[in-house]
């Protein structure tokens, strides 16, 4: 599993190659602020939502949520199913922390 910091997804972010970001936390946390590129997916969700999950398959999935652990599961649990994730490190709070935006 890769991982990078928040200060490179926004890099990456600005550079148009995320295909894709996943927020794995609670939607009430993803509710009081989240990176604007992400969707919410809740970790606990993810075994059941594989077949929505699978239109992603062939693109790097970037995984966050707010600190980097839950983002790790849900990292080790897809690439068991063949997907390319990085996982976010610092999470949607170290992205609060540097002073990027939330929606």
């Amino acid at each position: 599993m890769r991982t990078i910091d928040v200060h490179q997804l926004k890099a990456d972010l600005e550079a148009g190659i995320v295909p894709v970001l996943i927020d794995v936390r609670t939607p009430a946390e993803y509710a009081s602020g989240h990176v604007e590129a992400a969707i919410t997916v809740p970790l606990q969700t993810i075994p059941g939502k594989m077949a929505e999950l699978e239109a992603y398959k062939g693109n790097t999935v970037y995984m966050i949520c707010k600190a980097g652990g839950r983002s790790a599961n849900a990292c080790q649990f897809l690439s068991a199913h063949g997907f390319d994730v990085v996982n976010v490190m610092g999470g949607t709070g170290g992205w609060i922390n540097a002073g990027y935006p939330v929606t």
